[in-house]
């Protein structure tokens, strides 16, 4: 954002100074702005451009010393510290913009920077008009998704475009949920669901073969059911020639006992059992009234009396309950739904994935809340997606300058600066 008078530039050496093209933002190594045209004193210049708080960066960061920083065509600064010599002679063309924009600005930025809050601007946020917001979250939204379907395509390439395998492997982490994910998407990968498929109509040989794989049938048993499994695994991994998922170690510490990773097995049993090709299924889903119906199943008789094998207990939820569902659909079916979309280059399983995202609430966690008691209130998974993303990738990040609610924040003061 140009938030500094610029008319009349110069360079430090007193050259006249004109931008007629920023360039593009450059997110990865190499100089900031790629492909600026600038024009310094008669001459045309087309190249990188590089930014720095202090002319001394350049040397402070080794650009001096890198042979990618040889194109840059002009430096600009906050404060012009030290004068930087190309590495084939002559000065590097630098803009100081100490005295090019209101102090209150500058002023403002630092306060953001420096702050110490939830978020930086979390004094100010209240502030910014709705609209500007609203717009904001739609942005980071997509962004949000277009990372996710970056992660699905990759998973897509090492399954030789395999959707349906890849679906199970990325539904199979969701089970896991956080503390579960990774044992979780290992055991997936370590079945093929060509396997699974050719028992799909036998729950309990899915069973032996998921908690086999797990390594949860590793130890002797008192009841008939864990030893029942364990004989059958045996079968079927020699079956199969299947080696036992390299899983860490599954968590169980604080976590609610509907939510321990042997109940989440079960359920995840369940639902191969009950379809196949489900993501073909899915992808003719046109409500979330029909997604859900493929997630309405009980566990096996065995845990509904048990959570771990051999100790009796009660478990008051038998089938995956709604938050759970929903959090499959927003982390899992919805990045899908928009990779296949973006894939086949039609845009109806998009919009889908976008109507579902706005049907279903939003989501209940600690940076929801923590957004909530700054006065903002999603409403549905549509806009606290957009929430997270703004938290994770750009607060935590102080990344106020490229968010647009800083941009709001700093231009409000701007406005008035003469000059500008």
């Amino acid at each position: 954002m140009k938030l500094f008078n610029s008319g009349e530039l110069r360079t430090t050496n007193g050259e006249p100074l004109e931008i007629l093209k920023p360039g593009l933002h450059n997110h990865d190594a190499g100089p900031d702005f790629f492909n600026a045209l600038v024009k310094i004193g008669d001459t045309l210049w087309a190249g990188n451009v590089e930014i720095h708080l202090k002319s001394s960066g350049w040397k402070n960061h080794a650009h001096d010393h890198d042979p990618a920083y040889d194109n840059v065509i002009l430096h600009v600064v906050y404060d012009h510290d030290e004068e930087i010599k190309r590495n084939h002679g002559g000065s590097l063309p630098t803009l100081e913009l100490k005295n090019k924009f209101d102090q209150r600005l500058w002023n403002k930025y630092e306060e953001l920077i420096e702050s110490h809050e939830w978020i930086p601007c979390q004094h100010h946020i209240a502030t910014v008009d709705q609209f500007t917001i609203n717009n904001w979250l739609d942005r980071l939204l997509t962004e949000r998704l277009e990372r996710k379907t970056e992660a699905i395509f990759s998973s897509l390439r090492q399954n030789n475009f395999n959707w349906e395998e890849t679906f199970y492997h990325h539904l199979a982490k969701n089970f896991g949920f956080m503390l579960n994910a990774l044992p979780f998407e290992m055991l997936a990968k370590s079945i093929p669901m060509s396997c699974l498929s050719k028992h799909k109509d036998h729950l309990m040989q899915i069973e032996a073969l998921l908690f086999g794989q797990a390594g949860m049938l590793d130890r002797s048993f008192n009841d008939d059911y864990p030893n029942s499994l364990k004989r059958e695994y045996v079968f079927l991994k020699n079956k199969f020639r299947l080696s036992p998922a390299a899983t860490q170690q599954w968590k169980f510490l604080r976590l609610r006992p509907v939510n321990f990773p042997t109940i989440r097995i079960a359920q995840f049993a369940q639902l191969i059992h009950h379809s196949s090709h489900l993501f073909t299924k899915i992808l003719e889903c046109e409500s979330l009234a029909d997604i859900y119906r493929y997630f309405d199943f009980e566990i096996s008789d065995y845990w509904k009396s048990h959570v771990v094998f051999d100790k009796l207990t009660t478990v008051h939820s038998r089938h995956p309950g709604e938050n759970t569902i929903q959090n499959i659909v927003i982390n899992t079916i919805v990045p899908f739904l928009f990779a296949y979309g973006k894939s086949r280059q039609t845009g109806i399983h998009q919009h889908r994935a976008i109507k579902f995202l706005e049907e279903i609430p939003e989501e209940k966690n600690s940076i929801i809340s923590g957004w909530k008691k700054t006065g903002i209130h999603p409403g549905s998974a549509y806009h606290s997606q957009g929430l997270l993303q703004l938290k994770n990738e750009y607060c935590a990040e102080k990344k106020c300058l490229t968010c647009a609610i800083g941009n709001k924040l700093l231009t409000v003061q701007h406005e008035s600066y003469p000059g500008h």
